[in-house]
């Protein structure tokens, strides 16, 4: 259903951007992404914040915790350099649309922000279709492989989306 949901939204999206309507709350919307995206942030740290005993479990494990994030940012990375270079892009440019890290909402927009819309809407668009692929994904891998190997392919969207 939450699949659904994301294709129908973009495409809507899409329409709404292409029809010229200039309706107020999507010139609001436009012209504050900074702010929605900080919101958005927000509520990240809140959702973290109030899982119990996070501090503790981090203490349990020591820096063995970080083992699987820094090999999924590295692993990402390392496909966005491995894109540019089959793409004929600056390496810059895939680091920058791979560290998304499958967060549209938020790679779109800084990526647009700081290079062009063209690469924001790369960004966009890689980000989307790797949280899209994940729902495919990581049913495949829980199967064939374990429970930790179901974050890699959803990176970022593993804590509120893909995962569960």
């Amino acid at each position: 259903m939450i699949l659904l949901f994301l294709i129908a939204s973009l495409f809507l999206g899409i329409l709404c951007g292409m029809s010229g309507t200039q309706f107020w709350l999507f010139s609001l919307i436009s012209w504050h992404t900074d702010l929605i995206l900080y919101l958005l942030m927000f509520s990240v740290g809140i959702s973290v914040g109030m899982q119990r005993g996070i501090f503790s479990k981090i203490k349990e494990y020591h820096l063995k915790i970080f083992i699987i994030p820094f090999g999924i940012i590295a692993g990402s990375f390392l496909g966005g350099i491995l894109c540019s270079w089959i793409l004929s892009m600056p390496v810059s440019y895939g680091a920058a649309i791979a560290s998304g890290l499958g967060w549209h909402s938020l790679a779109g927009v800084t990526i647009s922000n700081l290079i062009d819309a063209q690469m924001g809407s790369i960004a966009f668009m890689s980000n989307l279709m790797r949280e899209l692929f994940s729902f495919f994904l990581i049913p495949l891998l829980a199967v064939r492989l374990n429970c930790y190997t179901c974050i890699a392919p959803a990176a970022a969207t593993s804590e509120d989306t893909t995962l569960p």
